[in-house]
């Protein structure tokens, strides 16, 4: 058991229980999403384990990840969000976040659903691609072109491999390891195509 799940998550607690209760687990709430969306954002340049450390403290500073709240936020609210204790400290990130919570509310508007726009580039299917059985890439063709959709509407610090995470966190891409039990387990309810090439 103690070496059970994928290697990147054994080494501390905080990063096992991301992994065992959250990490490809299928996501289709618009609130969730954004909150995906905006601590890969945060995650720009720094390690997963500070962001999740962190959770907190960006949940105090950014409206608990409301989108509705965020994109109300005035020059004073990013000072406020700036000074809460454990924030990282990156005005542009901050500033970047209300901006996509801007365009995440216009996408609500045109599509319903940010879900219903993502979850469509797949038809609602989770992937599951055989090569990443040997090799996890940073990024693939889907999130190049997710990402360059996301930046024509807006959003700021949406590269491919910002986009990728993303996608491997809300369970639209399966990357756990194949002995891992999470990459069965994730899977349950979902429709789940294999990509073979």
């Amino acid at each position: 058991m103690e070496n059970s799940g994928c290697a990147w998550s054994r080494n501390d607690e905080l990063l096992r229980f991301y992994h065992d209760t959250e990490w490809a687990l299928p996501v289709h709430d618009d609130n969730m999403l954004f909150e995906h969306l905006s601590l890969e954002v945060m995650q720009c340049g720094l390690n997963w384990l500070l962001i999740l450390k962190k959770r907190e403290a960006f949940r105090l500073a950014l409206a608990r990840f409301d989108p509705r709240l965020l994109a109300a936020f005035s020059e004073k609210d990013v000072e406020g969000a700036l000074a809460v204790p454990g924030m990282i400290r990156s005005r542009r990130k901050v500033e970047a976040l209300v901006g996509n919570a801007r365009a995440y509310l216009a996408m609500q508007e045109e599509f319903g659903t940010f879900h219903d726009w993502l979850w469509g580039f797949t038809e609602g299917h989770m992937l599951v691609y055989e090569s990443h059985a040997h090799a996890v890439p940073p990024r693939n063709e889907l999130s190049d072109r997710i990402s360059a959709a996301l930046k024509s509407r807006g959003f700021r610090y949406v590269g491919s491999i910002t986009t990728y995470s993303l996608l491997q966190a809300c369970g639209i891409i399966n990357d756990h390891e194949r002995d891992c039990p999470r990459f069965r387990a994730v899977m349950q309810g979902a429709k789940v195509r294999l990509i073979t090439d």
